[in-house]
């Protein structure tokens, strides 16, 4: 059996020269050039898709629900990062002020404590040592907590360096100044003056520095957590424009009234600017509350309290002084006094503290007032005694903390009734801010919840009409 292999065709004919190539079918142009022309195809069919009733709803049932999700998301985090910034303020920002404010005051309180124990003779009583001891160590740990912050304020860094290096200067001298003191050395006294010196001139304006930095840092986080959250308001704003066009859109088309979806997606945003506008503001008076009558409050205390101690250090040391520059002391005295209480004991510093005090807080600022005057009347009889050539009487007065009429008795009776107020303020601020947070509790899972009901509202709304078309 024979196999038959067949023949080859003809040759297909050539293209005549010059001729053009066959045209390529629709839509086999290169990948390329095809996902160039994607972008023009989408608008015209977009286009094509809007002159249309139907695609026009489509559109705006598109553009309501990407609104009403877009300010869900938005107001949402904006809540959460206002709650959290509330949140900061009580278990950060506020003990970091704090803690400057207790290394300004420590170290006052140590400077006036090391005066009076210098004028008491022989080996200084174990209370006020340990008085001493205790100031130290409370400025060491407040220092540390103020540094563990530090990294990112340059300025706060600096002072801290400052007082880390100079503090161990200062409690070298007065460690010489005791002993020296200790074995009745008169040169002890020109250590003690030179340590307070040092702590006036350089040790304190850190301080007070570092203090202002955290107060600062304070208040602007304060101004963060109340400050108008515009963005949210706009996008709030905008979805109800959106909503009210289109229902009003819809019934020039249809002659209806009510579109229930629509209705529905309208009450959840109405529900959503009451809660948000009811809890923002209820926030931001409670966060305005502790702010005026908490860490305000407490500032100009810490401040007056501060100026007291200085004046009782200047008091002490025009004791301790006598000939030797005494009379500068005497006039540091007079300065801090009058910035503290004013010249009759009832303006200054603690004038104003007690103006815009209410409530207890009120009542004691008033019971220091007279123990502020009481101090000025007794620094007034020590001074008498002083220059009227009776030193060692002025000296037994001004130590003396049961005799009514001393100087340190009124002074310890002023300075406990400070720190109990200032405790009361600083809690003020902790009980009003931990409430502003509060105000704030669901507001966030609320505004999730509410806005998706508006998003479904308005689906269902717009497929509602765009049944009628089918």
């Amino acid at each position: 059996m024979t196999s038959t292999v067949p023949r080859p065709g003809p040759p297909a004919p050539a293209a005549p020269a010059g001729s053009e190539p066959p045209e390529q079918p629709k839509g086999s142009r290169s990948g390329l050039a095809g996902l160039l022309d994607l972008p023009t195809e989408l608008v015209r069919s977009l286009a094509r898709s809007a002159a249309t009733t139907p695609g026009r709803l489509s559109f705006i049932g598109a553009g309501l629900v990407v609104l009403s999700l877009l300010t869900g998301l938005v107001g949402t985090l904006s809540t959460q990062d206002r709650g959290d910034g509330i949140d900061t303020l009580v278990e950060h920002r506020e003990p970091l002020a704090a803690a400057a404010q207790e290394v300004y005051r420590s170290l006052s309180d140590a400077d006036a404590t090391a005066a009076t124990a210098f004028l008491i003779p022989g080996t200084e009583p174990a209370a006020l040592r340990d008085r001493y001891a205790s100031d130290i160590a409370k400025a060491g740990a407040a220092l540390g907590k103020a540094a563990s912050d530090s990294s990112g304020s340059p300025e706060a860094a600096e002072q801290i360096d400052v007082i880390s290096r100079q503090l161990p200067v200062y409690t070298g001298l007065i460690a010489t100044a005791q002993a020296n003191d200790r074995q009745g050395f008169p040169v002890g006294a020109a250590y003690l003056r030179e340590a307070s010196e040092l702590l006036r001139s350089s040790i304190l304006p850190a301080a007070e520095q570092l203090y202002e930095v955290n107060a600062g840092a304070l208040a602007d986080d304060q101004d963060d957590v109340t400050g108008f959250p515009w963005f949210v308001a706009i996008l709030l704003a905008g979805l109800i424009a959106a909503l009210v066009w289109t229902q009003l859109h819809l019934r020039r088309m249809t002659n209806r009234v009510f579109n229930v979806g629509l209705l529905v997606s309208s009450a959840a945003v109405g529900l959503l600017v009451l809660w948000t506008a009811v809890a923002l503001v209820v926030q931001g008076v409670l966060v305005g509350s502790g702010r005026e009558h908490g860490t305000e409050q407490a500032d100009r205390l810490v401040e007056a309290r501060i100026a007291a101690l200085q004046a009782r250090a200047d008091e002490t040391l025009t004791l301790v002084a006598r000939g030797g520059g005494g009379r500068d002391y005497d006039q540091g005295f007079t300065d801090q006094f009058s910035r503290f209480a004013g010249q009759d004991g009832r303006g200054g510093l603690l004038g104003d503290a007690v103006a815009s005090a209410e409530g207890t807080t009120a009542s004691a600022l008033r019971s220091a007032t007279e123990h502020a005057v009481a101090w000025g009347q007794a620094h007034d009889r020590v001074r008498q005694l002083d220059t009227g050539g009776n030193h060692r009487q002025a000296v037994l007065l001004a130590i003396d903390d049961k005799d009514e009429q001393s100087p340190a008795t009124a002074f310890a009776r002023l300075d406990g009734e400070l720190a109990e107020v200032i405790g009361a303020s600083r809690q003020h601020f902790v009980d009003d801010t931990t409430a502003a947070s509060g105000a704030l509790t669901l507001l966030a899972p609320g505004f999730a919840l509410l806005s998706v009901i508006a998003a479904l509202g308005a689906t269902l709304g717009i497929r509602e009409r765009l049944r009628e078309y089918r």
